[in-house]
């Protein structure tokens, strides 16, 4: 097991940049998950339903940015994990995620994370790591 890392508090994450999302992307996380609405495959339906183009499903992005801070607080210290959907990722989408610890107290920092493209944040989070 990783030993929990040292935090302060205001002390930014370091930030991963990941992308950008292809088809293949998308077609392999709707097998894993089961999720084959077609918005995620279709860009005619989604076109029909008022997107540029097909979506990444937001547990795409969402589990990418769990996989970041993850590899950077180990997983065995993650203690909690939430995520607001804030704006659909299409095709080509390249993702920056950063975070920043907002404060730390017995043991246990509370982060708040987010998941940007370009200028638009797309995903928001909160989290909480056991720390030294």
């Amino acid at each position: 097991m990783r030993a929990p890392v040292a935090v302060a508090p205001d002390q930014s994450l370091p930030e991963r940049e990941v992308g950008p999302v292809t088809q293949t992307d998308i077609v392999r996380f709707a097998g894993a998950g089961g999720d084959f609405n077609p918005l995620h495959h279709d860009p005619e339906f989604a076109r029909a339903a008022g997107f540029p183009g097909v979506l990444a499903m937001g547990q795409m992005h969402a589990g990418m940015l769990a996989a970041w801070l993850t590899d950077w607080c180990g997983v065995e210290h993650l203690r909690e994990y939430e995520v607001r959907f804030v704006a659909p990722v299409f095709l080509g989408a390249v993702l920056r995620f950063s975070g920043e610890v907002a404060g730390v107290r017995d043991g246990v920092a509370e982060l708040t994370l987010r998941a940007i493209r370009g200028e638009d944040e797309v995903l928001r989070a909160t989290a909480r790591v056991a720390v030294t």
